[in-house]
């Protein structure tokens, strides 16, 4: 077990990596603090650099910038794992929002806290809960499940997963894919209600609400431009009513194993068979293991 102490103690020697996010389309969105620690790192780790160059220059953030993005990680991880152990203070950014989220620098975080390493996040912007705060869906219980496959077999793998979630689902997705996309949410989930929001905080921002279907027929009809969230309502306890279940009778351990048949791993079949069973994971591994 390890205990941080965030905030630095006289006489520590090592650095703090500093998670600081970043406006996602208007700029007035940055905060105090997320300028005064650009400011105060000895470097910032940036997504793309010539994107948090123009932020800097917005800000007169003069911080040195370096490159760490899914090509350069392997290399620069190395280098400023090596800075915050000599005490520097490093900020990691993404292009927008949140670090660390759908991001490569997840993997840098993982490596801080394996290092023992003071990892310290600012509070910021992020499309997904600002998005889901207007959505007018559920609230109370969600989950983000981020970008999903390209390829349509591995989408619906991944969409069969949280069909029987009771969860509002958050997803992102480009606009060109978008229309595709909502078809395969209909396909796998039923024609539920959602929510497609794009340019979040920018001129442009609009919340289309609707069923899958509806959306889908929209964006066939006149495609849309700019970032884009989807949110899905969550399985309601009518679905779940009318729609057999097909795997009663069925043993935990065969439920799983027909998951698998399908071509999942044991991993992510254990995660599916506790969603249609709205049982604990731990539960349906013992079951599948015994």
């Amino acid at each position: 077990m390890y205990v941080q102490k965030s905030f630095k103690d006289d006489g520590e020697s090592s650095g703090i990596l500093y998670l600081v996010p970043t406006p996602i389309g208007n700029l007035e969105d940055m905060t105090y603090r997320a300028v005064k620690v650009l400011k105060e790192a000895d470097v910032i780790a940036a997504e793309d650099t010539r994107n948090t160059m123009k932020l800097c220059h917005v800000f007169d953030i003069a911080t040195p910038l370096v490159s760490y993005h899914e090509h350069s990680r392997q290399n620069r991880e190395d280098q400023l794992i090596e800075r915050l152990l000599n005490g520097e203070t490093v900020a990691l950014v993404s292009d927008a929002g949140m670090p660390a989220i759908s991001d490569p620098g997840q993997d840098l975080v993982k490596r801080c806290v394996e290092e023992k390493l003071k990892v310290v996040p600012l509070p910021g912007a992020n499309a997904a809960l600002t998005a889901l705060i207007a959505s007018g869906l559920p609230t109370d219980m969600f989950a983000f499940v981020g970008f999903l496959n390209r390829k349509k077999k591995i989408k619906h793998e991944q969409l069969e997963q949280w069909r029987s979630s009771r969860e509002t689902l958050l997803f992102y997705e480009s606009p060109h894919r978008v229309a595709a996309t909502l078809g395969d949410m209909r396909e796998v989930l039923g024609n539920r209600n959602a929510v497609l929001c794009r340019e979040l905080t920018k001129k442009h921002e609009e919340f289309l609400r609707g069923t899958l279907e509806e959306l889908q027929k929209h964006c066939e009809s006149a495609p849309l431009k700019g970032e884009m969230v989807i949110l899905v309502e969550g399985r309601t306890g009518e679905e779940s009513n009318e729609e057999e279940q097909w795997w009663e009778g069925l043993a935990t351990a065969d439920h799983v194993k027909v998951y698998i048949d399908k071509g999942m791993s044991s991993k992510d079949a254990v995660k599916a068979v506790a969603n249609d069973r709205n049982e604990n994971k731990r539960d349906v591994y013992k079951a599948f293991h015994t």
